[in-house]
Protein backbone atom coordinates (compact mmCIF):
# COMPACT_ATOMS: atom_id res chain seq x y z
CA UNK A 1 0.00 0.00 0.00
CA UNK A 2 1.38 3.35 -1.04
CA UNK A 3 1.81 6.11 1.46
CA UNK A 4 0.08 9.30 0.35
CA UNK A 5 2.32 12.24 -0.49
CA UNK A 6 2.66 14.91 2.11
CA UNK A 7 1.54 18.45 1.38
CA UNK A 8 5.18 19.53 1.48
CA UNK A 9 6.12 16.94 -1.15
CA UNK A 10 3.23 18.02 -3.37
CA UNK A 11 4.27 21.66 -2.98
CA UNK A 12 7.88 20.82 -3.85
CA UNK A 13 6.76 18.97 -6.99
CA UNK A 14 4.54 21.88 -8.02
CA UNK A 15 7.41 24.33 -7.47
CA UNK A 16 9.72 22.19 -9.59
CA UNK A 17 7.14 22.16 -12.40
CA UNK A 18 6.73 25.95 -12.12
CA UNK A 19 10.49 26.49 -12.27
CA UNK A 20 10.85 24.15 -15.23
CA UNK A 21 8.06 25.92 -17.11
CA UNK A 22 9.62 29.36 -16.45
CA UNK A 23 13.07 28.22 -17.61
CA UNK A 24 11.63 26.44 -20.68
CA UNK A 25 9.53 29.47 -21.75
CA UNK A 26 12.47 31.87 -21.46
CA UNK A 27 14.90 29.59 -23.29
CA UNK A 28 12.39 29.00 -26.09
CA UNK A 29 11.88 32.77 -26.43
CA UNK A 30 15.66 33.24 -26.64
CA UNK A 31 15.93 30.52 -29.25
CA UNK A 32 13.05 31.84 -31.36
CA UNK A 33 14.24 35.45 -31.23
CA UNK A 34 17.93 34.83 -31.80
CA UNK A 35 19.33 37.20 -34.44
CA UNK A 36 19.80 35.52 -37.78
CA UNK A 37 22.65 36.07 -40.21
CA UNK A 38 22.15 38.20 -43.28
CA UNK A 39 19.77 40.99 -44.05
CA UNK A 40 16.85 41.23 -41.66
CA UNK A 41 13.53 40.56 -43.33
CA UNK A 42 10.77 43.03 -42.66
CA UNK A 43 7.04 42.32 -42.83
CA UNK A 44 6.93 44.56 -45.90
CA UNK A 45 9.64 42.61 -47.71
CA UNK A 46 7.92 39.32 -46.86
CA UNK A 47 4.58 40.64 -48.16
CA UNK A 48 6.29 41.79 -51.35
CA UNK A 49 7.83 38.35 -51.80
CA UNK A 50 4.41 36.76 -51.22
CA UNK A 51 2.91 38.98 -53.93
CA UNK A 52 5.75 37.98 -56.28
CA UNK A 53 5.09 34.30 -55.56
CA UNK A 54 1.35 34.70 -56.15
CA UNK A 55 1.99 36.42 -59.48
CA UNK A 56 4.42 33.69 -60.62
CA UNK A 57 2.51 30.64 -59.37
CA UNK A 58 0.16 30.37 -62.35
CA UNK A 59 3.05 30.05 -64.80
CA UNK A 60 5.18 27.76 -62.64
CA UNK A 61 5.21 24.06 -63.24
CA UNK A 62 6.28 20.91 -61.48
CA UNK A 63 9.00 21.19 -58.89
CA UNK A 64 9.20 24.98 -59.21
CA UNK A 65 5.50 25.29 -58.29
CA UNK A 66 5.96 22.92 -55.37
CA UNK A 67 8.89 24.95 -54.04
CA UNK A 68 6.98 28.22 -54.44
CA UNK A 69 4.00 26.81 -52.54
CA UNK A 70 6.31 25.81 -49.69
CA UNK A 71 8.03 29.18 -49.73
CA UNK A 72 4.62 30.90 -49.58
CA UNK A 73 3.63 28.73 -46.62
CA UNK A 74 6.93 29.50 -44.83
CA UNK A 75 6.55 33.24 -45.37
CA UNK A 76 2.94 33.22 -44.13
CA UNK A 77 3.99 31.34 -41.03
CA UNK A 78 6.88 33.74 -40.40
CA UNK A 79 4.57 36.72 -40.80
CA UNK A 80 2.14 35.24 -38.27
CA UNK A 81 4.97 34.68 -35.77
CA UNK A 82 6.17 38.22 -36.30
CA UNK A 83 2.75 39.56 -35.35
CA UNK A 84 2.80 37.66 -32.08
CA UNK A 85 4.27 39.82 -29.38
CA UNK A 86 6.31 38.09 -26.73
CA UNK A 87 6.77 39.81 -23.40
CA UNK A 88 10.41 38.86 -23.03
CA UNK A 89 10.72 41.05 -19.91
CA UNK A 90 8.05 39.02 -18.10
CA UNK A 91 9.60 35.73 -19.19
CA UNK A 92 13.01 37.00 -18.09
CA UNK A 93 11.67 37.96 -14.65
CA UNK A 94 10.19 34.50 -14.18
CA UNK A 95 13.43 32.93 -15.39
CA UNK A 96 15.46 35.01 -12.92
CA UNK A 97 13.27 33.78 -10.07
CA UNK A 98 13.48 30.13 -11.13
CA UNK A 99 16.88 29.62 -12.77
CA UNK A 100 19.13 29.24 -9.74
CA UNK A 101 17.19 26.52 -7.90
CA UNK A 102 16.38 24.84 -11.21
CA UNK A 103 20.03 24.89 -12.29
CA UNK A 104 21.23 23.62 -8.92
CA UNK A 105 18.72 20.78 -9.01
CA UNK A 106 19.66 19.83 -12.59
CA UNK A 107 23.41 20.45 -12.24
CA UNK A 108 23.52 23.19 -14.89
CA UNK A 109 26.66 25.31 -14.69
CA UNK A 110 27.16 28.99 -15.49
CA UNK A 111 29.07 28.20 -18.70
CA UNK A 112 26.25 26.02 -19.97
CA UNK A 113 23.69 28.80 -19.48
CA UNK A 114 26.04 31.21 -21.29
CA UNK A 115 26.69 28.78 -24.13
CA UNK A 116 22.94 28.51 -24.68
CA UNK A 117 22.70 32.28 -24.95
CA UNK A 118 21.57 33.53 -21.55
CA UNK A 119 23.34 36.84 -20.95
CA UNK A 120 25.70 37.42 -18.04
CA UNK A 121 23.53 40.21 -16.55
CA UNK A 122 20.48 37.92 -16.50
CA UNK A 123 22.48 35.18 -14.80
CA UNK A 124 23.85 37.67 -12.27
CA UNK A 125 20.29 38.83 -11.52
CA UNK A 126 19.33 35.19 -11.01
CA UNK A 127 22.17 34.73 -8.54
CA UNK A 128 24.15 32.44 -10.80
CA UNK A 129 27.85 33.18 -10.94
CA UNK A 130 30.86 31.54 -12.51
CA UNK A 131 31.89 30.03 -9.22
CA UNK A 132 28.51 28.55 -8.39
Amino acid sequence: MKTPMSDEHKAALAEGRRQGAAVRAYLEALENNRPKRGRRRTPESMKAKLAQIEASLADAGGVQRLEMLQQRRDLERELERGEETIDIAALEAEFIAAAKPYGERKGIEYGTWREFGVTAPVLKSAGISRGS
